[in-house]
Parts: C-alpha cells; structure tokens; sequence
C-alpha cells in the first residue's frame, strides 16, 4: 500500500485530470494549476491568522468540497497533507488513511463524477476496494458521497434552485441535477445524513455548478449564490468558491446575493478575472469569473486583485460595499470618485426605458413602405438595423415620447473579451417624430443640434468609460448608464474638454485608453 500511495501523491506529468474534457458549461473541471492557486491563497489566510502555523501540519483540520466533479480540490488537499504531516505521522499508510478518512469530504455532483472524484483520492472508484489506498472504510463510497437527489416541485419550478419541471421533470434514467448541497431546508441536518455524524468543517472549497436552464431552455438561471449560501450556514472557518463574476453587477435574480457579498465584511480576497478563458481555455463564461476567500474572522476591507492575460493588478484593499455594484478594476475608482464628486444629475434622467414603446425586439407589427401619418420605426434584425413604418394610433405606450429627436443607441453591444474595447455600439440619430422597438435604448432631446451633440458625448472614451465600470455583460440597460453625468447639449464633446473638466490625470488618461478603444466614423 505504501508504494502505491506514494505513486499516487507524487508529482506525475502529465497530470490526468488536465486531459478531462468539460461535461458542459455549467459544469466546469477546474485546472489542477488553478485549484492549487486557491489553496496557496488559503495556505496565506490561514498562516497570517495562526500566527505563521501551516493549515497542511494539522491533522485536526476538516475540509469539505460540496460539489466535488474531478475531485481535484480533494486530491490537491490530500497531497498537501500528505506532506505536512510526515513529521507527526511519519508512516505513510497511516497517514494517508488518517487524512482520507478524517480531514477530506467530498459531494459528488452527480454519479460519473462521484465516480472520477473517488479514483482521483482513493486511486479506486470504490474507497473500500482492493487498490484504494485508504484502509478505513466500509462502504464504497468513502467520504465522496453521492446519491440521486428529486426535486422538490412547487407550482412548475423547484422550491431550491428554481428548475424548470418541464425540463428537468424525465423520469429516472436522466441525471436530475437536483444537487444534494442545496436541496435541503436545513444544512446541517443535510450533513449529518450524508456522513453519519455531524461535523464541524474548517474549510470549504470547490468549484460550484453555475447555472440551469429554464424556461424550456430559453434562458439560463443561475444556481451557484445558493452553494455560497448554504456553505455560510454551515458556519466554516474559511470558504473559497469559483465562480461567474457575473454577480457583481447584473445577473438573473442576483440583486440580493450581491448586496449580501458586497456588504459582508468577512470577505478577506477576491480574485478576478475578466477573461474566463484565462482560467477555463476554452470555456466561455460571460463576464469571466472569480474566486474569493470568506474569513469568519475577518472583519474589513477585502484585497482585490484583477487578472488579465496574465498581467496582475492589485491587491488593492477595498470596501467592496462602496457602490451598488462593484468596479471591479481599482484603477478605475480615483476616476469614478473624481465624478461622483461633483454630484451632477444621471444622464439616465433622460435616457428610455427597456421596451420603451411596448415593443419587443421580434416585433414584426410594421410594414415596409411609408403612408401617410406613419411614423418610422427603427429596429434591429439579424444584426443589421433597419427601418419600417407604423401608424401613430398604433402607439399605444410613451406616446409624449414620440416628437423628440432621438440618439438611438443599441442595446446589446458584445465584441468579446478583449480590451481595448468599443464597450457600446455605434448611435444612431432619429428625427423627430420616430419610435423604436427593443432593440434601441435613446435618450431624447429637443432639437437635431442636441441630438449631435449628445452623440459626440456618446462616442468619447470618457462616456464609455464610465458604461464599462458598469456593463458587465453585452446587455446595456438603464441602469448601466447611472455614472453618466449629464451635459448641456450645446457644443461638439471631446474627450480633452471633458478630462480638462473633471480633473482627469494623465496616467488616468492612459488607463482609459488601455481599456476603451476609439468607436470611430459614425453614420449620420
């Protein structure tokens, strides 16, 4: 047993679990390099607060992944132990077992994965099996546990996770993704079922699933704030979790998960990146993701660092809780301060709502050719803008709005991850009188003068600027234009006149050129 444990935990190239295709987006392997970044973060974490002891020396500490799938966190911890504990417990067969049968937990995703992540710590996909090398269980499962779970219907949707029961209502021979972590009113009762006992957990670690469909598949909703929920129930000492950075300013139903982060001062880290395809190759994730440390005992800023294509910002201690969504870049905070400063009034005081005129995006209540009375209709299909025609009676919401010009701007402007980056798609000046579909957001003026001069301010760098610190994903809403402080609508706007005006340094100029890219010639 010894030669095998040591054939197991010592360093292999190549390392089997960086060959392992993803299952799906939703469910994403985590890289070997990447899980063992986190635990160097904790590994800091822990020494900073025990007084330089090593998190890896003691056999008394407990470490759960709730969601393992390649089981990777589970086997990067055992190996970890595995060495910090060679002068306590100098046998290696005692060892190793006292760590997989004491200190490392697992929850299994679903049964293929329960099955990877068992090989991956016990070299077998059955703990108690012949070439498993741990020698204290009685059971196959080991403390990988998994077991097929049921959703818990209520008026078409699960009560946990908000599945769809058309879609995820199939019989038994399909996975239900009905995850075993959050399908539950009560954690720790949930615990003390799956290992027999309840226990204490210092650590919990591991790479959630991040979403499922709904809706008959039309749009995704997304499940991993209630894996960071519920792990805060159980009351750790430290909890690291990967996942979208989509949280920090938008996303499906995640208003109150994220006031709830940003305003708890116990998270200690929080490591960003913009680019998914930094962490995940291949994997598109939009808005990137992140990772961060939870601190029970911590209580006060958090250290924000942004990663993109391998150059490093930050740390840079933070009050994540400064603003109703987070910046996530802390270059741009001396900026934004610099604006909010001067207290002027939003430009989205003037500037429509989504569905503005009623009409979604497929509205196809329009016809081609001009009669009389008509009012042109501006909309986007298949990616070309286009124009109809409609008779004003058929306007039946904002009609006040109708007879002002309009900068139409779109809605969904996405260009990839990139930077610099155009942020939002080129405007568009509607005369008066003129309506819209979905497709378009406009802010309304009085006159074609304003109109131009508005869309000069719409295509610096600084207007953008001050969207991107916002616009998480390729959608641009209302809200995403807040930081935009309204102008007089009387000149042609430059970027120069506006950093002379609020104070914009150089190296703060050179910042915003790095990340916004001209928008270039705009159609008039």
């Amino acid at each position: 047993m010894s030669s095998q444990a040591s054939f197991t935990l010592r360093n292999r190239n190549p390392d089997v679990l960086t060959c392992i295709a993803n299952l799906s987006n939703d469910e994403v392997f985590t890289p070997p390099e990447f899980a063992n970044r986190m635990l160097d973060t904790l590994t800091e974490a822990w020494a900073a607060d025990n007084d330089g002891a090593n998190i890896w020396a003691d056999k008394t500490v407990r470490f759960l992944d709730p969601f393992t799938k390649s089981g990777v966190f589970l086997r990067e911890i055992t190996s970890r132990l595995t060495k910090g504990l060679a002068d306590e417990i100098p046998d290696l067969e005692e060892r190793v077992n006292h760590i997989l049968t004491k200190q490392v937990y697992g929850i299994a995703i679903t049964h293929l994965t329960s099955l990877l992540a068992r090989r991956s710590v016990y070299c077998s996909k059955y703990a108690n099996g012949e070439h498993s090398i741990a020698n204290g269980f009685d059971n196959d499962a080991g403390h990988v546990w998994f077991e097929r779970m049921e959703h818990t219907w209520k008026k078409g949707r699960c009560k946990f996770c908000g599945a769809n029961q058309a879609t995820y209502d199939r019989g038994g021979v399909l996975e239900t993704h009905a995850y075993a972590f959050i399908h539950t009113d009560n954690i720790k009762t949930r615990v003390t079922e799956l290992f027999g006992e309840y226990m204490q957990f210092d650590v919990i670690i591991g790479n959630p699933p991040y979403q499922l469909g709904s809706d008959g598949g039309t749009r995704a909703v997304p499940i991993y704030q209630h894996f960071v929920e519920q792990a805060k129930k159980l009351e750790p000492r430290f909890l690291s979790m990967v996942i979208p950075s989509r949280w920090m300013a938008s996303g499906l139903g995640l208003t109150e998960f994220r006031q709830t982060m940003l305003s708890d001062r116990r998270m200690r880290e929080l490591v960003d990146y913009p680019a998914a395809n930094d962490v995940f190759p291949g994997v598109e994730v939009k808005a990137g993701i992140c990772y961060f440390l939870w601190d029970a005992t911590h209580d006060g800023d958090c250290d924000v660092t942004t990663i993109r294509g391998g150059e490093i910002f930050g740390p840079a201690a933070r009050n994540l809780d400064e603003n109703d969504v987070f910046v996530r870049d802390s270059r741009a905070m001396s900026i934004l301060r610099k604006v909010q400063k001067r207290g002027e009034p939003s430009i989205n005081s003037i500037l429509a709502r989504d569905k503005e005129f009623g009409w979604t995006s497929n509205f196809d209540g329009f016809h081609g050719t001009k009669r009389d009375g008509d009012l042109p209709l501006y909309y986007i299909r298949k990616m070309k803008r286009a124009v109809g025609y409609i008779a004003r009676t058929a306007v039946t919401k904002s009609a006040h709005l109708i007879d002002t010009w309009k900068v139409l701007v779109p809605q969904a402007f996405n260009g990839g991850d990139s930077v610099p980056h155009q942020i939002l798609g080129k405007p568009l000046i509607a005369p008066s009188p003129s309506v819209c579909t979905q497709s378009f957001l406009f802010f309304n003026v009085g006159s074609s003068d304003e109109a131009k001069s508005l869309q000069s301010y719409y295509t610096t760098r600084f207007f953008r600027f001050l969207v991107s610190i916002r616009k998480i994903t390729q959608h641009a809403t209302h809200a995403t234009y807040t930081w935009v402080p309204m102008q007089t609508w009387d000149r042609t706007w430059t970027d120069d006149a506006l950093y002379e005006s609020y104070g914009v340094t150089k190296d703060e100029i050179e910042f915003i050129n790095s990340m916004i890219r001209p928008m270039g010639e705009i159609d008039e």
